[in-house]
């Protein structure tokens, strides 16, 4: 059953990257984020309503409190360095490389959760990483000019902290249901975005986003709230390094819709990368 789960959240998943660029083309990437943030946290806590579960909120132990919040942390920079990374590049950049957390996942599971490592994984996660790079590809001189480079960064930032709320939350979630850990990790996501918000003088900019895009930014709320429920149900069902590479399936979604929203067109040499690294991801999961 953890399998159909973790599909669910790949599809999710996928649709938010397409939805929130949509969200990002005006509005600050910071603001966009905090305020799709609040979206998913009330998507959230309607499923703990929903659920029944929390009444479970008092029987947390400090522990599992403790990863919880540290997932959270690690989520909300995620999104921060992922939404920076759209507002800059294409989404077939982006993308595969917020994508290749899951072979740092892999590595963190193996070194703190003990999930074994076979050569078939081993093979899965050189195939991702081989096939990032030939999907990441060369920017024209212009556009590297203009934007800095820094999509590149922020890409890869993105994809570091979303291999540690994996971990993180894969630990926070033992002994918690599903949907009562994904509400509270969202409330510190929640107080992260709109501190952020604060701090960088964009507070004002939140009453002016565009209409249009703010119903993208709350589209891309409520598939992620989806795609989260989906994915820490699976987390809780099935081994971390079988779901993180299912989930990243979600790519091949994105490049889908990308390809009808934004016309965004892969080449030769990137779609060639994308069929590498799903293979790839296929093998870990299998594995």
């Amino acid at each position: 059953m953890w399998i159909l789960y973790a599909a669910g959240s790949a599809f999710f998943a996928g649709i938010t990257a397409i939805l929130a660029k949509c969200g990002i083309k005006k509005t600050d990437s910071n603001v966009a984020t905090a305020i799709r943030t609040v979206v998913v946290l009330a998507f959230s806590w309607l499923m703990v309503g929903v659920t029944g579960a929390g009444g479970e909120i008092g029987r947390i132990d400090p522990k599992t409190l403790l990863f919880l919040v540290l997932s959270g942390l690690a989520t909300g920079a995620s999104w921060l360095c992922y939404f920076r990374a759209l507002s800059l590049g294409d989404i077939n950049r982006v993308v595969p490389i917020d994508k290749s957390s899951t072979v740092m996942t892999i590595v963190l599971a193996l070194i703190f959760l003990r999930e074994g490592i076979t050569w078939g994984k081993a093979a899965g996660a050189a195939m991702i990483g081989a096939g990032t790079l030939m999907m990441i590809g060369k920017k024209e001189e212009r556009a590297k000019r203009a934007e800095g480079g820094s999509w590149l960064l922020y890409a890869f930032l993105s994809a570091v902290f979303a291999s540690l709320t994996a971990i993180l939350g894969k630990v926070g979630i033992e002994g918690v249901d599903s949907n009562l850990g994904t509400a509270i990790r969202t409330g510190v996501v929640l107080i992260m975005a709109w501190a952020m918000v604060f701090l960088t003088g964009k507070r004002k900019e939140v009453g002016r986003t565009d209409k249009k895009e703010l119903v993208f930014i709350c589209l891309s709320g409520l598939a992620t709230g989806a795609s989260w429920l989906c994915y820490y149900r699976a987390l809780q069902e099935g081994p971390a390094s079988a779901v993180v590479p299912i989930d990243k399936l979600s790519i091949l979604v994105t490049i889908a819709f990308s390809r009808i929203v934004f016309h965004e067109r892969l080449t030769k040499k990137a779609a060639l990368g994308a069929a590498i690294l799903t293979a790839g991801t296929v093998l870990l999961a299998v594995k």
